[in-house]
Parts: C-alpha cells; sequence; structure tokens
C-alpha cells in the first residue's frame, strides 16, 4: 500500500458513508480560512499527508505550510495556513490530524534522545516495531527526528537473534549455515561474554549486546575489537543513553520510538 492508497483508506474508514452529522446540517460550501496551530513544542513530521488528506477532499483547497518535515516548531506557532470550504475541512480534520500528530510525535520523541548524544559519535536508531503499513512513514518520523534508520525489513540485513541461535543449535553453526547462501554483512544479538567470544572467531559486522546492564558491557567493550561496530538495545530509557555514550558505544536501538511515543499536541483551528 502507497502513501496516496493509505490516505484514501483512513478516509473510507472515517467517512464510510459520508460525515452524517456535517452532511445533515445541508449547509453549502462554506469558504473561509483555518489555521494548525501547535500547542506544544515539537518536530513536523508527516505534512504532507495531512496536505493530501485536505485536498482529497477538498481540491480547491490552498494550504500554505510555514514550517516542513525535521523543522523546530515552538509551542503557539502556526505550522499551516489553510483556505478553502470549511464544510469539508470539517470531514477532514481528524484523519489529516491523526496523521499529522503521530508522525509528528514519534519525531519529537526521538530528538529528545538524539540531543543527549550531541558530544558523542554514538548514533540512535529505530526498530521494526512499527505499526503494520505505516514502517516507511514512521521511519521517515525517526529521521525527521535527527535519527537513522535500522534495516527496513528482513529482506534488508543479517542479524542472527537469540531464537535463529538456538534453532540452529548455535552461533557458529548459524554464521556457517548463512554464509553458504548470503554474503551480506552479518550482525548478531548476544546477551554474554561467552556468545560474544564465541562470535568474535567470524568475520561479523557488528554485535548487538542486548539486555546487559552497564558493568556487563563494560566488560564486552573490553574484549570487542575496533573493527567491529557495536550497538546496544533493550528497555532503553532516556536516563541510560548518555552513560552508554561515554563508554563509545557505536549505535543505540530503541523500539519506543515508534512503539511508545507520545502523539504531538496540534490542532486546527477555524476562522468562522
Amino acid at each position: 500500500m502507497n502513501t496516496l492508497e493509505l490516505i484514501k483508506a483512513a478516509i473510507y474508514e472515517d467517512l464510510p458513508k459520508g460525515d452524517v452529522t456535517t452532511d445533515s446540517l445541508a449547509v453549502p460550501p462554506r469558504m473561509g480560512t483555518s489555521r494548525l496551530i501547535a500547542k506544544q513544542d515539537l518536530i513536523l513530521s508527516g505534512y504532507s499527508l495531512f496536505d493530501q488528506t485536505f485536498l482529497l477532499l477538498d481540491p480547491g483547497a490552498k494550504l500554505n505550510w510555514h514550517f516542513l518535515d525535521g523543522d523546530f516548531v515552538l509551542k503557539g506557532q502556526v505550522i499551516c495556513s489553510l483556505y478553502g470550504n470549511l464544510v469539508q475541512f470539517l470531514k477532514a480534520e481528524r484523519v489529516g490530524l491523526n496523521f499529522l500528530i503521530h508522525l509528528s510525535g514519534i519525531a519529537t520523541y526521538t530528538k529528545q534522545f538524539v540531543s543527549l548524544t550531541k558530544d558523542s559519535n554514538t548514533q540512535i536508531l529505530d526498530t521494526r516495531k512499527t505499526l503494520p503499513g505505516y514502517r516507511e512513514l514512521e521511519k521517515k518520523a525517526v529521521k525527521d527526528g535527527g535519527a537513522s534508520n535500522h534495516r527496513m525489513n528482513l529482506s534488508d540485513s543479517v542479524l542472527i537473534k537469540d531464537n535463529h541461535i538456538a534453532l540452529v543449535g548455535g552461533i557458529s553453526e548459524a554464521i556457517r549455515r548463512i554464509r553458504q547462501y548470503s554474503s551480506l554483512p552479518i550482525t548478531i544479538e548476544v546477551s554474554h561474554l561467552e556468545q560474544i567470544k564465541e562470535a568474535l572467531q567470524w568475520d561479523i559486522k557488528r554485535l548487538l549486546l542486548d539486555n546487559m546492564n552497564l558493568d556487563q558491557i563494560k566488560e564486552a567493550l573490553a574484549i570487542i575489537p575496533p573493527t567491529i561496530e557495536t550497538e546496544v538495545s533493550g528497555n532503553m530509557s532516556l536516563e541510560k543513553i548518555q552513560p552508554l555514550c561515554e563508554l563509545g558505544i557505536n549505535f543505540i536501538s530503541i523500539g519506543a520510538l515508534t512503539h511508545s511515543a507520545p502523539s504531538a499536541d496540534i490542532s486546527l483551528l477555524f476562522d468562522w
């Protein structure tokens, strides 16, 4: 499903038989203006989906965006000025806002994590913990917030996780089998030192240190050569970021960027 199809599906979901409230008022087109207002400081993401939603319901609408994706918006600022048929705007409002507050929420939450890495070389990554059908949009929102994308899907790269290791009986066996079919760089998820030592016997790109505490991570870094990238994951919070950056971790992957980001507070005000 591409973006336009997703927007049309969202409109149909909200208006399967029209808007019975607005339609029953039986008013003629009412031309006028409205304003999209930030109710908090935020990073904007998803403006084009809001734009397309309104244009699908009112092709003659004029939307003047004062900010674009990735821009920082202060509380109280006007994000977009709109002119068109306010009757149709009423029908487009919730769908357009749903896209905008969700994606801007992800970008804003991501920016909080990224700001804690500014004096380091550590990069914040997202994960595949995204809403079905929304992955491309949510991962773009993460980039709008200043972080980087992990693999987009299971076809992108090799990541040997604990269940893969259990499936074939060990790290070495997993790598051996994968190397028979793929030459892609390998990342291995590890949770203790013995796994790390075994993984280091192979030509791998990255070690993902999963759910290790700070002391365990320090022990791991002491034996991992600088030629191998390091990534940490598992229940990441804002409080954990700076200590990890100070250790020189290359990457921190955070599922919460997409699955737990609060919606941004944005309102559409009509000038009746």
